[in-house]
Formats: C-alpha cells, sequence, structure tokens
C-alpha cells in the first residue's frame, strides 16, 4: 500500500472518539474513546495512541450545523485539530461530520446493540468520519 495511515478524531467537549485506517482501504476500525474535559483530552493518552498507530495524518471531524454553518463546538473541535499539530508536527485534515452520530448510533442498533453507551457512539462515528475522508480523498485524487 502506498497511502498514509490515519487516525481519525470524533472532538467533543467530554469524549472524543478515536478510529484508525489507511487511505488505500475503504474500511476503518474504531480503536477507544478518550474522556475530555471541556474538549481537552489527556495529551499523553493521545501521545499513546499515535505512538502505537503510526499514523501519517490525522482526520477531525468538523461539527457543522445541518445548514453547514459553524457552532460553537466547532470551533473547539477546529482548536482541537490544530493542538494535534502543535504537539505532534502531524498533518491534520478535517472533514465535515454532520450526521455521522445518528448514523453511528442507527448502525450500533442494527448489529444488535440495542441502546448504545455513548463511548461506543463516538468510536463508530470517528470510524465514520474517517471512512468519509477517504471516500472524498479517493473521488479528489480520480478525478484529478
Amino acid at each position: 500500500m502506498s497511502g498514509r495511515r490515519l487516525l481519525a478524531f470524533d472532538f467533543g467537549l467530554r469524549r472524543i472518539g478515536v478510529a484508525a485506517g489507511h487511505e488505500d482501504l475503504p474500511a476503518g476500525r474504531e480503536v477507544t474513546t478518550l474522556p475530555a474535559r471541556e474538549g481537552i483530552p489527556d495529551w499523553q493518552a493521545v501521545a499513546d495512541l499515535l505512538a502505537e498507530h503510526e499514523p501519517e495524518l490525522l482526520v477531525v471531524g468538523d461539527p457543522l450545523t445541518l445548514e453547514g454553518e459553524t457552532q460553537d463546538v466547532t470551533e473547539a473541535a477546529r482548536r482541537f485539530g490544530r493542538r494535534l499539530h502543535g504537539r505532534f508536527g502531524l498533518p491534520v485534515a478535517t472533514v465535515d461530520e454532520r450526521l455521522t452520530s445518528r448514523e453511528a448510533r442507527a448502525e450500533l442498533r442494527e448489529r444488535g446493540e440495542g441502546d448504545p453507551a455513548p463511548e461506543r457512539i463516538d468510536q463508530v462515528a470517528a470510524r465514520l468520519i474517517l471512512e468519509d475522508w477517504v471516500r472524498r480523498n479517493e473521488t479528489e485524487t480520480r478525478d484529478a
């Protein structure tokens, strides 16, 4: 495979879902959910994930409103992306994450998980963010 290893984040003020994948593969995998305090994770836990997965690109979901506008959490997620880049020196991409949590909840229910825990929803949402970024990047590369 010639593409990059990816780590994706579903940012939240209390929890941050994490998924891993590869730019050349359409499917990612759920990794974990990090607790956060007002959007700030345990940075050592983030460093440990980066050491374990060795990503070459980080993808952060951009939480826009249904109308595509920014909201308070949008700026917090973007700040998180800037902090990731500043602390670890890795490139950070963003992708529109509208409705990923709803889609994640529905997917987990279809898998038979009933009323899924918020941490599971965050992990699946992170995987959906990663897969959406891969799909969009593949289309842009093919169209170039």
